[in-house]
């Protein structure tokens, strides 16, 4: 817990290795052996304060993929049963057969929501659970449902490390162990029963009817408002070193509150089989305790008064982590050099808690070893790093993707409209060019039109994958597929759509503007075309942030690209600094290939000063080859293009889509 900028989500990150190497000081290990990326994949799961989840999925369907991608080598039957059950224990029932939804599409409530991102991560059964603030704008009855299954998964065997900004005291009643910070470091560790102890030894008490824990915070704040800062705080909890009042008035304050109040009851606490030990005592206070005692007597975690172990218990627990000091393994004699009576020190030697650390230890060092458990083997017994072979992983991405395509019809028939309609304008508009040389360069005109529009009609590709990036960072952050599986399914999938559209355009342009050549080639050329086209915007959409900077990107390239395909200066009239403009232009194939389908023969298309024009002739003119092979060259080169921005995209998510901050 913590106010706004406390360094909760960046210690949450650190802990879960999402912060990249090199960043971060320090070490964290678990089970004996440090922490490193391959060993928290397998052994946690990451449940973000977003939900990123498919809009045109149902529940049931969402928690299944899960199933299919986390317990590869279950059976059908088993997973079923395995997601029916978790849809019971987060009481998604009702909701079962609803869709996730989103702004656009009416879906379940964000409390289910939430409920379902947990299921999605927990499905396999993971050690260890992070979530960053899993209550963050949901009311308050659906923040206290959540943390409930929360903490339902905890007594189930779980390790579960939360950050929560302001939980309600329900659900503080939930929790097991607190760690407090302000400005990045230390206010508070141990039980959120321990608070009000804690909180008198300042001396500040809990005036009746308030929250010790949102005082505390509110302590805090006040603090770091101050010219003394939350440093003091800190030293306390590290030290026991009292903080100095802010002002007389508030010290004044507390001794009121202090003599009003007989007792304080500390916060009841749901036990379980907690993952933590602590020794407890009773503590009250009494409005008969001195001033003197509130003054000179440290209470902070290292005194007498305050017996409590705040360590964690490795037990059957898969992570062990400690985040303060350990018992000291070698000083077993009391301190006999006391230092004289002042806030914020023990008074006398015999009362200083033997092995313990104190503030007179001024000697003291941290031991490394203290905070580390045995290896017990875990990293030798994590099985396969993917739950499913390579060609599984194709088949329930392609599966996903189709159900979502079909629930989601609107970019494919978006495009297959406009090519459409575009065509058949096309077709009335070019039907019976003129034979002299306007209507040789209309029949031009037509062919880098329809590259152009081609190109063109990708352009809203851009805003699908960068949605689902998301998604895919979520779901490869623990192993649920490889990259590379996304990257084969997500082609696969697409293709007989890209197909589809390319036959639309070719049956609807070919037949009616009498095309010459073979109606194959003029179909494989606009299919290849569009499919390098389509992996180019793909790839752009893998690298930009946002949609807006991945239209402007893909528009600036498209220019180019027209710029330099030659239509405008054939390939010999380039400036020769930018020839190799022409060469990586995606425009510059298909128009070529276009050509060289119409051209590559000896009929007339036209007399220009008495001269028949043959179709060898324009591709003379214009330096475009004239040999059968280079119709193949065409096709293979734009094939590789393809290739190759699918490679690109490829690389992009599999090293450069990682879900780690600096």
């Amino acid at each position: 817990m913590g106010p706004s900028g406390a360094g909760k989500s960046t210690l949450l990150d650190g802990l879960a290795g999402r912060i990249a190497s090199g960043s971060l000081k320090g070490r964290v290990s678990l089970d004996g052996a440090t922490v490193s990326a391959s060993l928290i994949k397998r052994t946690s799961a990451y449940i973000m304060q977003e939900d990123r989840l498919f809009p045109m999925l149902t529940v049931y369907e969402t928690l299944m993929f899960a199933a299919d991608f986390r317990l590869g080598p279950l059976s059908l039957a088993d997973k079923k049963q395995r997601v029916e059950k978790l849809i019971e224990q987060l009481g998604l029932t009702s909701s079962r057969n609803t869709y996730i939804g989103d702004e656009a599409t009416r879906g379940v409530s964000g409390g289910e929501r939430r409920r379902v991102s947990i299921g999605v991560d927990i499905i396999h059964g993971p050690s260890l659970l992070f979530l960053d603030e899993p209550t963050s704008g949901l009311d308050s009855t659906s923040a206290n449902s959540v943390i409930e299954k929360v903490h339902d998964i905890a007594r189930g065997g779980s390790t579960v490390i939360l950050t929560i900004h302001q939980p309600s005291s329900r659900i503080q009643l939930l929790l097991d162990h607190l760690i407090i910070l302000a400005r990045g470091q230390l206010m508070f560790q141990g039980s959120p029963q321990d608070v009000p102890q804690h909180l008198a030894r300042m001396p500040r008490m809990i005036p009746k009817g308030e929250n010790p824990i949102e005082l505390l915070i509110d302590v805090i704040q006040e603090y770091d408002q101050s010219q003394v800062g939350v440093e003091a705080l800190a030293e306390f909890a590290r030290t026991g070193l009292k903080p100095p009042p802010l002002s007389s008035s508030n010290t004044h304050q507390d001794q009121q509150h202090y003599s009003q109040m007989s007792s304080v009851a500390p916060i009841s606490s749901h036990r379980g089989h907690s993952r933590f030990e602590e020794k407890s005592q009773d503590f009250s206070f009494s409005s008969q305790v001195s001033r003197r005692t509130v003054d000179e007597f440290d209470h902070s975690l290292r005194s007498p008064f305050h017996n409590t172990s705040t360590s964690w218990s490795a037990g059957n627990s898969a992570a062990f982590l400690k985040f303060t000091s350990s018992r000291l393994k070698n000083d077993h004699k009391p301190q006999t050099n006391a230092r004289k009576a002042s806030p914020g020190y023990y008074t006398y030697s015999a009362e200083i808690l033997q092995a313990t650390p104190t503030p007179h230890s001024s000697d003291y060092t941290v031991n490394e070893n203290d905070y580390l458990t045995p290896s017990n083997g875990t990293q030798d017994h994590l099985g396969p790093k993917f739950a499913n072979s390579y060609l599984t992983e194709i088949w329930l991405l392609m599966r996903r993707n189709f159900i979502i395509i079909r629930r989601t019809p609107e970019l494919f028939l978006s495009r297959l409209m406009v090519l459409t309609f575009m065509g058949v304008m096309m077709a009335t508009m070019f039907h019976n060019p003129k034979q002299d040389l306007q209507g040789i360069t209309n029949r031009l005109s037509f062919f880098i039109f329809t590259v152009c529009l081609f190109f063109f009609s990708s352009n809203d590709a851009v805003p699908a994958f960068i949605q689902e990036r998301f998604i895919f960072i979520r779901e490869t952050s623990h192993n649920a597929y490889r990259a590379s599986t996304y990257t084969f399914a997500g082609l696969i999938t697409h293709m007989p759509f890209i197909f589809l559209q390319a036959a639309v355009y070719a049956l609807v342009v070919w037949f009616a503007l009498e095309l010459r050549g073979p109606f194959y080639y003029f179909l494989l050329v606009l299919f290849v075309s569009l499919l390098s086209t389509n992996s180019f915007v793909v790839f752009v959409s893998s690298v930009v942030p946002n949609y807006i900077l991945g239209y402007a990107v893909v528009i600036a390239f498209t220019a180019l690209f027209f710029l330099f395909c030659g239509y405008f200066l054939n390939s010999h009239d380039i400036p020769r600094g930018w020839s190799w403009m022409n060469k990586i232009s995606t425009m510059t194939y298909p128009y070529e290939g276009l050509l060289m389908n119409q051209y590559q023969t000896n009929d007339s298309f036209g007399i220009i000063d008495g001269r028949n024009i043959t179709g060898l002739d324009i591709l003379d003119s214009l330096h475009i080859g004239t040999h059968e092979y280079k119709k193949r060259t065409v096709v293979l080169v734009m094939f590789g293009w393809a290739v190759l921005y699918r490679i690109l995209f490829y690389l992009v998510l599999r090293f450069a889509s990682k879900n780690q901050r600096s």
